[in-house]
């Protein structure tokens, strides 16, 4: 009987070595595998091995997280959270998480809902008590709800936030919703229901309503009723940041490698921006979602409010997340800061992704290499086709123009491709030909139409920026 149990023992034992070794040789091939998310058909795609792509791209770090079956399978985290003091990422280095914070709130206002407190589809004035939503002309016959806020309807201004400096005068929420901040005034700018536009001010109008009926800080809230609850409890929505998570949060930084001012911008916007945390404390919100999603049992929500809130709407927006029929998440966007959260529907699998820095170009190579690793669906490159055009004629497309009151940029030809030129510039932009018209950066994939007239160029169009010929 002894024997059999030391030879059981040994069996799991070495079972277990065996898995180990098979999840770290697979994380070896996607640290070593990560692909451009722009592909060129018929030219060969290189491979990156991680810590050398964030040297190459100027990115600090980088910290991941990935759940199969219901659980974190490995988390890594790569590069450094603070150059300065070289200090490492490590996947318990908290970053902001940027619009992601948005279906976390969403939470909240869903269990708020169940609980009787708001409406989905109320006035949210009939809840506002510290400050009222100004009506106007398109409120005549329709109103700002609960709904609408979470599915980008509401037709609010303000798309999202700067946040702010340390050492600013950091406003209330209240004087951000009138203005009195480094944004506009967040106000019904069309008729609440009728068209879809992404307004991180309805979600700072949602976070008000909360604090408002709650009669708590918001932070407190969250972290009580959602946080806490679903295994995100090293998380917070605390703005300004209090010195306790100093030594273990990321410093934010431009795309030029430029520390954010005071090393992470601080907002107010708490439930359109303002969540720290980590990919491992994050994806927790992806396996709540895809449990009851997947049993159909009530957990941190009502099952009816997890298939509502998952339903895709305008734009493959739910009341929450984006949602389409495979796949929910997130992407967020702070200063200094990138993070993009992918969960599935029908499969087993989520994925965190964040890194301290404005360029987020990683990111997507990242997700491309675990995808191919894992055969998951719905993440590909985008593969282009080029067609060859002569020195003769990329020299039509040659000379200055004016982009707007930015300035001027000069397009040169060299080796079959243009160059843009501008002292604006920071980084080379190199277009390759779609068409005679239609051209886009082989860095990022950014479409450039050029206008003709009578076989001239005469100007080009560039991310709703319009170029005229100078020359």
């Amino acid at each position: 009987m002894k024997n059999l149990l030391t030879l059981t023992l040994l069996f799991l034992a070495s079972f277990g070595y065996a898995q180990d070794k098979d999840l770290n040789e697979r994380i070896k091939r996607i640290e070593n595998g990560l692909m451009p998310s722009l592909q060129i058909k018929g030219e060969p795609t290189p491979t990156f091995n991680v810590n050398e792509r964030l040297k190459q791209l100027g990115i600090p770090g980088i910290s991941i997280a990935f759940v199969n079956n219901g659980k974190v399978e490995w988390a890594r985290a790569y590069g450094m959270a603070d150059v300065a003091s070289n200090k490492p990422m490590t996947p318990e280095t908290m970053l902001l998480a940027g619009s992601i914070s948005k279906p976390i709130a969403a939470l909240r206002a869903h269990q708020m809902v169940e609980s009787g407190q708001l409406s989905l589809d109320a006035n949210v004035n009939d809840y506002l008590t510290s400050w009222k939503l100004p009506d106007n002309e398109f409120t005549t016959k329709e109103k700002v709800t609960l709904r609408r806020i979470l599915n980008h309807t509401a037709g609010l201004t303000v798309w999202g936030f700067p946040g702010y400096d340390k050492g600013d005068n950091v406003p209330s929420v209240p004087e951000v919703l009138d203005g009195k901040g480094n944004t506009d005034s967040v106000r019904v700018y069309k008729e609440p229901g009728r068209s879809w536009m992404y307004s991180g001010g309805g979600y700072t109008i949602m976070q008000l309503m909360i604090t408002d009926v709650e009669g708590r800080s918001f932070p407190e809230t969250m972290q009580k009723n959602v946080l806490d609850r679903i295994g995100m409890e090293k998380s917070t929505f605390l703005n300004p940041l209090p010195g306790k998570y100093h030594s273990i949060a990321a410093t934010g930084y431009r795309g030029n490698g430029q520390e954010v001012e005071g090393k992470w911008p601080i907002y107010p916007e708490m439930a359109a921006a303002g969540l720290w945390t980590t990919p491992t404390q994050l994806i927790q919100y992806a396996i709540e979602i895809q449990k009851i999603n997947n049993s159909k049992e009530d957990g941190i929500l009502k099952y009816s409010s997890v298939e509502a809130m998952l339903t895709p709407g305008m734009n493959d927006h739910g009341l929450g997340p984006q949602t389409g029929e495979e796949r929910f998440g997130h992407g967020g966007a702070d200063e200094g800061f990138r993070a993009n959260l992918i969960a599935w529907k029908n499969e087993p699998y989520a994925l965190v992704v964040m890194v301290n820095s404005d360029n987020g170009q990683i990111m997507q190579e990242f997700q491309l290499a675990v995808a191919k690793e894992y055969g998951l669906s719905g993440i590909e490159a985008d593969v282009k086709e080029v067609i060859a055009m002569s020195e003769e004629t990329l020299e039509k497309y040659t000379g200055k123009f004016q982009v707007g009151d930015i300035g001027v940029v000069e397009v040169e030809s060299t080796g079959g491709t243009l160059l843009f030129k501008a002292p604006f510039i920071q980084q080379r932009v190199e277009l390759v030909a779609q068409s005679d018209t239609k051209f886009f950066d082989k860095a990022d994939g950014t479409p450039i139409t050029f206008e003709l007239k009578d076989g001239k160029v005469t100007g080009f169009k560039v991310q709703g920026l319009t170029a005229t010929r100078t020359n």
